[in-house]
């Protein structure tokens, strides 16, 4: 039997449930933006009606209002935002248990063995429509294809721009329907990968599709290296429909590396105000990795300038000699680290990742020093923290100027809750 895959797509996410929240808005333009009271930030959604307006979501605040000076602007909610999307999940899961998510809009569903119960492929999607606006407000956009990376453009190239927001992609349509579009609508496709295929001559989808594996991988050699043929082999399998990743709803249960970064307000240069930001950044990543249950032995610090279109920074890692997930070991090796490889230019943003991951359940003592009362120092907090909030026992240096966690505790992955 050809397997039914489905991606569903929220459109316009966040700005749907505010409206969903607030139909007195209902027929007018809105944007949920970083910070309405400031006039900053970037918009991170824009409803159908602001788009009309020319507004783009990650275009800044200002710019937006310049297009459309009476558009409604609201500060998101991301708490919210996950509510929702976890129950549009358990909407997908009574049409099937093969739900994978995607990202906190987008979700893959297998209803191949559902059809029997529901109907055709186009019906299921048009239920899943109804059932998801009747509990949400939410309209759902479906593409519908045999593999993930075909759903996925059905939905993106066509579903999208449908009025009914359902498209069919079958494979035998693939060589008519998909090849003849611009080389930026396929998958996996930015800006900067547009402009090498256009280098080397390769501007639509099917000019990928009807090279031979052997001829694209040495096209791509000379833009990208001799490093280039796993992502060709990668494009051409797109381009072809081809993909073998099954639905897997337990695809992010078995995680590999936990990390956190932050973008900071301005540019930071002085050594006493970057080791608060990197001292709260080992913090909550090995407060992460405690509440996981996990230990880390890879620790890397990464760091970008402020100037993204001449981006600079680096990102560097090292080999702990004991797992841990104590935040002054890790603290240490950060620092150490991050001052190794910095070339004292400004920064604004900050990363800490911990990765070859293992249970904490057993762990390495050490003749100096006493990991054990440390483990149980910060197993404390971490108790005090869960149940008063993030805010509730904090370190002195959270205190200066240049710190953040305040701030951010009040916010989810860097958007308000």
């Amino acid at each position: 039997m050809v397997p039914v895959i489905m991606l569903a797509d929220c459109q316009s996410f966040y700005a749907s449930v505010e409206k969903a929240a607030r139909p007195e808005y209902r027929d007018k333009p809105l944007i949920v933006a970083g910070d309405p009271a400031r006039r900053s930030g970037i918009v991170l959604a824009a409803c159908p009606i602001a788009k009309q307006f020319g507004i783009t979501t990650a275009e800044t605040l200002g710019e937006a209002l310049g297009k459309c000076s009476d558009a409604i602007v609201i500060r998101p909610h991301m708490q919210t935002y996950i509510d929702v999307s976890l129950m549009i999940t358990e909407i997908f899961e009574s049409f099937t248990d093969l739900v994978e998510p995607f990202s906190i809009d987008e979700q893959f569903l297998d209803v191949t063995g559902s059809i029997s119960y529901f109907g055709s492929p186009e019906e299921i999607a048009r239920r899943i429509q109804i059932k998801v606006m009747m509990y949400t407000g939410v309209w759902i956009r479906v593409g519908i294809s045999s593999t993930k990376v075909l759903a996925k453009m059905a939905t993106d190239i066509w579903a999208k721009k449908s009025e009914t927001g359902i498209y069919t992609l079958s494979m035998s349509d693939v060589e008519s329907l998909l090849w003849p579009q611009l080389i930026n609508k396929m998958f996996g496709v930015g800006s900067r990968m547009t402009a090498h295929f256009n280098r080397i001559g390769i501007t639509t989808i099917g000019d990928i599709a009807r090279l031979p594996l052997a001829e694209l991988k040495r096209k791509m050699r000379i833009v990208m290296g001799r490093n280039s043929d796993i992502q060709a082999e990668l494009y051409w399998q797109t381009a072809n429909g081809i993909d073998s990743s099954m639905v897997t709803p337990s695809t992010y249960d078995h995680q590999q590396a936990i990390g956190h970064q932050m973008t900071l307000p301005c540019d930071y240069s002085r050594k006493e105000d970057i080791d608060v930001i990197l001292l709260e950044l080992s913090e909550e990543v090995c407060r992460r990795c405690r509440a996981k249950g996990y230990m880390g032995q890879v620790i890397s610090v990464g760091a970008q300038g402020a100037d993204f279109d001449l981006p600079t920074g680096f990102h560097r890692q090292v080999t702990a000699v004991d797992p841990t997930n104590i935040t002054n070991e890790v603290f240490e090796i950060v620092r150490k680290l991050f001052y190794t490889h910095w070339d004292e230019l400004p920064v604004r943003k900050l990363g800490v990742v911990m990765s070859k991951l293992i249970s904490d359940n057993q762990y390495q003592l050490t003749l100096f020093g006493n990991r054990e009362k440390a483990r149980k120092l910060e197993r404390a907090t971490d108790q005090i923290k869960c149940r008063y909030g993030g805010t509730a026992i904090l370190r002195a240096s959270s205190l200066l100027g240049a710190a953040q966690a305040l701030e951010r505790s009040a916010k989810i992955g860097g958007h308000y809750k």
